[in-house]
């Protein structure tokens, strides 16, 4: 009789899943009363993460971009966002399986936003197809995951740099994109970027909730600490505007904001 699986290697099992709808339906089969088992997990040799073949994946300047005046610019857009959703997906199962020796309440919080997230690429995904267009029709670039390997062997600098830094610049635009949405009557676009929003708000602040647990343990000034980050790790410092009411609710203090919004 085989042993199940924990909860931490069902989430790199669903990580090398390529097939975007077999790794949603993995995500959704891992059971949040799983057990945890908090020791080191041997990766297997196989591509991480999966991902379909397309879309093709090109330098940033290279992304597909036009005005959402025209259907197939607006389509461009919504795929942007569908591949942001997919990368998120695979970002909530890395930090599962891949950081060790943790509370299992770290577990579960992380189990929770991949299937949000999941949850996310597949209203976006079907929104594109709505459209007339799949997941793969234009092409994307891969910083998300970059950033996410550059961090592979610190978690501080995961949490700093993902969930609190790129994670986060989605609350900042959200209400730009809507906006642009909304001005060409893509309202179906809009009430899903609500729903994202609502939710991302909710994985920021966890992102801050474990820096800060990370920073406490180590005796690190969380500010400090996150400014030497995008530092060594040549993360671009967010600009404004900021999404000061989101990033509040997110969990991020004032000195923190004063700080981001210094030159």
């Amino acid at each position: 009789m085989s042993i199940p699986l924990s909860l931490r290697e069902s989430a790199f099992k669903a990580l090398i899943v390529s097939d975007p709808d077999e790794k949603i339906a993995a995500v959704r089969q891992i059971a949040f009363d799983a057990p945890i088992h908090t020791q080191e997990i041997s990766p297997s040799s196989q591509t991480i993460p999966g991902r379909p073949l397309r879309p093709e994946l090109v330098p940033p300047q290279k992304v597909t971009y036009r005005s959402v005046n025209s259907e197939a610019g607006k389509a461009a857009l919504i795929h942007s966002i569908a591949h942001i959703e997919f990368n998120a997906i695979n970002l909530a199962l890395d930090i599962i399986w891949r950081f060790a020796h943790l509370p299992e309440e770290f577990y579960r919080d992380w189990l929770r936003v991949a299937k949000e997230e999941a949850y996310h690429f597949s209203l976006v995904r079907e929104h594109l197809r709505n459209l007339g267009y799949e997941y793969g029709s234009f092409t994307a670039h891969n910083g998300l995951w970059e950033i996410c390997e550059k961090t592979a062997n610190d978690l501080l600098a995961r949490l700093a740099l993902v969930p609190r830094t790129l994670e986060a610049r989605g609350l900042d635009v959200s209400p730009v994109i809507q906006n642009k949405l909304a001005s060409v009557n893509d309202h179906e676009g809009v009430k899903i970027l609500e729903i994202i929003l609502h939710d991302e708000v909710g994985h920021v602040e966890l992102g801050n909730k474990w820096y800060l647990y990370l920073c406490q343990q180590t005796g690190k000034d969380p500010i400090a600490t996150y400014a030497n980050m995008v530092h060594t790790y040549r993360v671009a410092k967010p600009k404004g505007p900021l999404n000061i009411k989101a990033r509040k609710q997110a969990g991020f203090t004032d000195e923190e904001l004063a700080w981001l919004g210094s030159d």
